[in-house]
């Protein structure tokens, strides 16, 4: 029997290459808000939702050790996925083109913490993935 329960996700980390056009895309593009800035260890925490999305420089003091950024050959990461209400696909399109973001693929159904519902999926500046997940519906996917 273990002393704890896993509650949820509090927070990710993600090493990039460039951290105020990182920023700039996970606050404007996705709408997270900036919660502290640490200069000093070349890191910027974002609050998403009830979780936080922790941002670092991969030349800074934390990111170095981690080695060379992430690319076409390796990432940080699969993806991590957000949960966005409302969401409609339509009007995500056209919000994340006005950011010159486009979708990969088609939208379609997946499984996630609230079970199976629609969701998109993109990537971030530093090429990690980003699934933009809606409520989850009775559809019966698998």
């Amino acid at each position: 029997m273990r002393p704890f329960e896993i509650q949820h996700i509090d927070h990710i980390v993600l090493r990039v290459q460039d951290l105020p056009r990182a920023v700039a895309f996970y606050r404007d593009v996705l709408g997270c808000t900036v919660a502290r800035e640490r200069p000093s260890l070349g890191m910027v925490h974002l609050h998403a939702g009830t979780s936080m999305i922790d941002l670092v420089a991969v030349d800074g003091k934390l990111g170095t050790p981690g080695g060379p950024a992430a690319g076409a050959q390796g990432r940080n990461l699969e993806h991590l996925c957000l949960r966005v209400e409302p969401f409609d696909v339509e009007q995500l399109r056209a919000h994340l083109q006005m950011h010159a973001v486009e979708l990969r693929g088609k939208p379609e159904n997946n499984f996630g913490a609230e079970g199976d519902g629609l969701s998109v999926y993109l990537y971030d500046p530093d090429g990690n993935g980003v699934e933009l997940k809606g409520p989850a519906s009775d559809c019966g996917c698998s």
